[in-house]
């Protein structure tokens, strides 16, 4: 029984960090309410095991080929086998490589393709887009009556994606929120409504 509680909290402490990139305000507040966290993820344990796992498994297998990897940046995100890939790549072929390399990885159902064709961007572009990330789901985490941990984010270049499994009404309240933070230049809803 000890072992499983374990390996339990093993998985939900890798998940609640990789739910928390960027400053460690969120991280300090969303680790007290760790709990809450995965008890409102609509997603079953094995479904955020499974995100996890692919997220890990597509990032290796891209980063693989040490030439390729200092021709692209990109951002894996996972949400109920839905992958969302972000970012640049130097070359369209690159991109297209990345895309099927994300596709053909077990328990994917569908791939979003943001990557752009261009130069890859620097480490203030980057830390910009983690302060945004930050600054979006502080704003969620405090909205009065919305459930933040429903809702995955991501930016990239000022765009802030948003997944998760939510209603139609709470998916709406979540781009609300994710448009009013300063530095957002574009919301892009990508969730499965329930």
């Amino acid at each position: 029984m000890k072992r499983i509680s374990l390996s339990l909290n093993l998985v939900l402490t890798c998940f609640l960090l990789t739910q928390l990139q960027g400053c460690a305000a969120p991280l300090l507040v969303a680790g007290a309410a760790g709990s809450a966290t995965v008890a409102n993820d609509k997603r079953s344990t094995r479904s955020m095991v499974d995100d996890q796992v692919i997220e890990t498994k597509t990032k290796d297998k891209i980063y693989a080929d040490a030439e390729v990897a200092k021709k692209i940046h990109i951002n894996i995100t996972s949400f109920n086998g839905i992958v969302l890939l972000t970012g640049e790549t130097l070359s369209r072929s690159l991109r297209t490589r990345v895309i099927n390399i994300a596709r053909h990885i077990d328990n994917v159902r569908r791939v979003h393709n943001e990557i752009r064709v261009t130069d890859l961007t620097g480490f203030g572009s980057r830390t910009n887009d983690s302060w945004i990330t930050s600054k979006v789901k502080t704003q969620m985490l405090t909205a009065k009556g919305f459930k933040s941990s429903q809702v995955k984010v991501t930016t990239e270049a000022g765009t802030v994606y948003l997944m998760g499994l939510l209603t139609k009404k709470a998916g709406n309240q979540a781009a609300e929120i994710a448009r009013h933070v300063s530095g957002v230049k574009r919301v892009v809803k990508l969730f499965e409504y329930i």
